[in-house]
């Protein structure tokens, strides 16, 4: 049985600019297929406009202030909204509020750096 803490799990910074706790994928349990993680955003910070060419993504926003863009759409996020993010659509979040922004990150396939790709202003 793998089950993971929070509080046991190890942070570290994705390509994107982002910290994540990677709470479930192939690096640390027998989840092949996917992954799940913990990022956190300080007020004020935004991950790097970046697209994924495989993975699609499922944020899940458990606290604080949001601002979503996904290719030329934006909107405001807080807790309790999820937001699918397509392969291959540029997006980035942005806290805009003056608490961490803390949300779940869901992929298919797994998260790697690989496939990560980052955009220019």
């Amino acid at each position: 049985m793998d089950i993971q803490n929070l509080d046991r799990v190890e942070a570290f910074t994705t390509k994107d600019g982002s910290e994540i706790r990677e709470l479930l994928a192939h690096r640390n349990s027998c989840i092949v297929n996917q992954s799940l993680a913990e990022a956190r955003l300080p007020p004020g910070a935004s991950t790097t406009p970046h697209y994924h060419p495989r993975t699609e993504e499922i944020y899940y926003i458990l606290t604080g202030e949001g601002r979503m863009r996904i290719a030329e759409e934006t909107q405001a996020v807080g807790p309790g909204d999820a937001i699918a993010i397509p392969p291959g659509k540029e997006h980035e979040i942005t806290n805009v509020g003056s608490e961490t922004l803390v949300f779940l990150c869901c992929c298919a396939p797994a998260y790697e750096h690989t496939d990560t790709v980052l955009v220019e202003s």
